[in-house]
């Protein structure tokens, strides 16, 4: 499995969208997925802001990006799991990286919402040490969580991240 930086735009990104769009529709509404595109791509590129794509081969399984929410805060946005990649792990490694490319950019934390039709999502945040925030976004019944960014050997454990990636 290969990480990629890719732009919002690119071909790489594009599974992972469609997918994304599906599963916002099915879990709270026809027309839901169109939130997808509330933020600009342009908001995802550098200096301020990245997109990963975690890919199998051929076979996009999961990803997210971060984009300037203030000075020193960078908001995740856009992550998502395969479906036939879940409860491998994934989310976390992706939610590592991001924390990463975060850090590297310069900001001091990072933030992100996500819904009440996300059960697995909210658990897995609150098992990783995200702080609940309450909600800060547009979303009615949204959550929001925040993490300060520390040093590498405090982040999530990179040897998660490599042995999956092996």
């Amino acid at each position: 499995m290969q990480f990629s930086l890719v732009r919002l735009t690119s071909p790489e990104a594009a599974p992972l969208l469609a997918g994304l769009r599906l599963e916002y529709d099915a879990r709270y509404g026809e027309g839901a997925g169109d939130s997808v595109d509330e933020i600009g791509a342009s908001e995802f590129d550098a200096p301020h802001g990245g997109f990963l794509v975690l890919r199998d081969g051929e076979h996009t399984v999961a990803g997210g990006g971060i984009h300037r929410y203030s000075a020193d805060t960078a908001e995740i946005k856009r992550m998502w799991t395969n479906p036939n990649y879940r409860r491998q792990g994934h989310a976390t490694i992706v939610l590592a990286q991001l924390e990463r490319l975060a850090r590297d950019l310069g900001f001091a934390r990072v933030r992100l919402e996500t819904g009440y039709a996300q059960p697995e999502a909210l658990a897995l945040y609150r098992s990783l040490g995200y702080t609940d925030i309450g909600n800060y976004g547009v979303y009615e019944g949204a959550y929001g969580f925040e993490r300060t960014l520390t040093a590498p050997a405090d982040m999530l454990r990179t040897d998660a991240v490599a042995s999956v990636l092996a």
